[in-house]
């Protein structure tokens, strides 16, 4: 017999053996007693229930994990905006006696040299805590609001309605829409 004849004999019983694998699993299966099968059934179901619930389990514990990684995500910008807040406060205290020091600079002499200097440190300044997202709260023709505004007194004013703001003792700032420091003012009554 030659090479060829022999794998296509092999060839043809392994398709006849397959055949009879298949028919015998059919027969064996068809051999099986309705209680095995009810009970396989049974189980089946069990392992599916099994399999919901902890996938379930595994898609609550993902939507908590999203949220957690969310919250610190937010409290890490919170920590940060009040670290920014708190040492904002303190520059602000400089740049109120800058101010006050450029009102009532010298307009000549040696003094109007240095009220130069002092006003570039001003700009600097200022410009840095711009960047920051520092802003001034707006005081000119407004009326009192206390959630921007401290009011200092309350003045009678002949040309000003009651609660228009008279002057502006101390400007307010504000970091994006929080308030660092109320404007002191005085109000007309």
């Amino acid at each position: 017999m030659t090479d060829e004849n022999a794998s296509q004999q092999e060839k043809s019983e392994m398709k006849s053996g397959a055949s009879q694998d298949v028919d015998g699993t059919v027969e064996a299966i068809q051999q099986v007693p309705v209680e095995v099968v009810e009970a396989l059934k049974s189980e089946l179901e069990e392992w599916k229930a099994k399999a919901n619930e902890y996938l379930d389990g595994w898609q609550r514990a993902r939507a908590d994990y999203a949220n957690y990684k969310k919250r610190v995500e937010r409290e890490q910008v919170q920590a940060y905006q009040n670290a920014l807040a708190i040492v904002i406060r303190r520059f602000l205290e400089v740049i109120d006696d800058l101010d006050l020091a450029l009102k009532n600079r010298p307009q000549g002499g040696d003094g109007a040299g240095w009220a130069e200097g002092v006003e570039l440190i001003y700009r600097k300044l200022s410009a840095i805590l711009e960047a920051e997202g520092v802003s001034i709260i707006d005081t000119d023709g407004q009326y009192f609001d206390p959630n921007l505004h401290e009011a200092i007194t309350n003045e009678q004013h002949p040309e000003l309605e009651s609660g228009r703001i008279i002057a502006v003792l101390k400007k307010g700032y504000r970091l994006g829409d929080r308030v660092l420091r109320p404007a002191q003012v005085r109000v007309a009554s």
